[in-house]
Order: C-alpha cells, then sequence, then structure tokens
C-alpha cells in the first residue's frame, strides 16, 4: 500500500496527539508534522509537502476554509480532510467549495478515519454520514445558482455517469450499470472534473446541483 504523509492540524493540541495516535496505527501512514492554526499549515505544507492535510475548521489566525483553499490552489495534488465538530451547512459547503476532498466528523471512529486519509489518497471523497445526508438535504432545497451553460458541455455518456454519481453508486457500481469497466468510468469523471475545474467526485456534485444539472435520490 502506497506510503500517506499527513500533516494534523487543529488549535488544541490533545485533538493533535489523540489524531496523530489514530491515524498512526495504520502502517503506511506518518504524521511529518503539526499546525495549530491556517497560516502554520499553509507553512508546514511548503516545509514538509505532506499528501494529506487533516484540517479543523475553526481556529485562530486562519481557520480551516481559508487555508484549504490557499493550499489547494497553490498545492493542487496535496488533499485536504476536513476533521472537525462543525456540522452545519454553513461550514459544510463552504469548506467542500474551498476545495476539501472530504468532510470528518470528530466521533467518527480511528479506522473510519483511517478510511478516510486512503480514499483521499486514492483521489476519491468520504463524508461522514451526518455530512453526506446534510449535503443531500442542501442540494434538494437550494435553487440553481448557475446556468448549466456556465459549465462546459458533457458527452452523453458524461451525463449517464453524472446521473449515477448523483445516485450515490460507487465507481464499480456505475461501471456495473453501464456495463463498462471501472477504468472507463475513472476516465469519465476525470474528464468532467477537468472540464469543470474541480478536483474530486464532492465537488462535481456540488457544481452539478448548484447548476440544476442533477437531483438527489
Amino acid at each position: 500500500m502506497d506510503a500517506i504523509r499527513v500533516l494534523i492540524t487543529d488549535d488544541d493540541p490533545l485533538v493533535r496527539v489523540a489524531l496523530a495516535h489514530f491515524v498512526s496505527r495504520a502502517p503506511e501512514i506518518t504524521v511529518v508534522a503539526e499546525a495549530e492554526n491556517g497560516v502554520e499549515a499553509i507553512d508546514a505544507v511548503e516545509r514538509h509537502q505532506p499528501d494529506i492535510v487533516m484540517m479543523d475548521v475553526q481556529m485562530p489566525v486562519m481557520g480551516g476554509i481559508e487555508a484549504t483553499g490557499a493550499i489547494t490552489a497553490r498545492w493542487p495534488d496535496t488533499c485536504v480532510l476536513a476533521v472537525t465538530t462543525l456540522d452545519g451547512r454553513e461550514t459544510v459547503i463552504p469548506m467542500l467549495s474551498a476545495g476539501a476532498s472530504g468532510y470528518m466528523l470528530k466521533d467518527s471512529s480511528a479506522d473510519e478515519i483511517v478510511a478516510a486519509l486512503r480514499q483521499a489518497r486514492q483521489g476519491t471523497s468520504s463524508l461522514s454520514p451526518r455530512i453526506a445526508a446534510m449535503l443531500v438535504q442542501h442540494v434538494r432545497e437550494a435553487h440553481p445558482t448557475a446556468s448549466s451553460d456556465a459549465l462546459a458541455g458533457l458527452s452523453e455518456r458524461e451525463h449517464e455517469v453524472l446521473e449515477r454519481l448523483a445516485r450515490g453508486m460507487s465507481n464499480a457500481e456505475i461501471a456495473e450499470s453501464l456495463h463498462v469497466s471501472e477504468g472507463t468510468v475513472k476516465s469519465h469523471l476525470g474528464s468532467i472534473m477537468s472540464k469543470w475545474h474541480v478536483r474530486d467526485r464532492v465537488q462535481v456534485l456540488v457544481a452539478a446541483a448548484r447548476a440544476g444539472l442533477v437531483t438527489f435520490s
């Protein structure tokens, strides 16, 4: 399994210690640095080049949303995984929009957080179940804020992949549904991300929902 270099960012030193203890139990995960706010996180990313930044949202000096936007813009190959107690849409949506690849709550089990790190390293997204339910409710209630014309046109097959993604299907399930390989599905998703200038499945769905291209069932 590929090694995963992790930076932990949280203003509570006890939380940093606990998270480091949890994730270091996985043999492929190494905590390379810690930071207590967004400014320190940006500096630590520059110095240590981690694969993933575990990011709290509410911190002094600079919060997680601003730091996530700065990190993902400057180091697009570095993933940010939000790990926080905050579960309101006023923090979840801005955090995902800033570029976070996933959003996990601190009451998640150690195994769930490790799994989220592994998925982020593989280019997929993780959401705590409560966050996923909130996101679905948010897009159900939201009125489209962008015209679908503002998003680059998709091929017929890409629309089919997008529709199934909105149903919550995994890559394997989409592949089986469309009678294609999982690699082909990943290729179509990569094409959508490239056209829309987003970096993961969560951001694809957020962009599509805002443009009124998908509904969630």
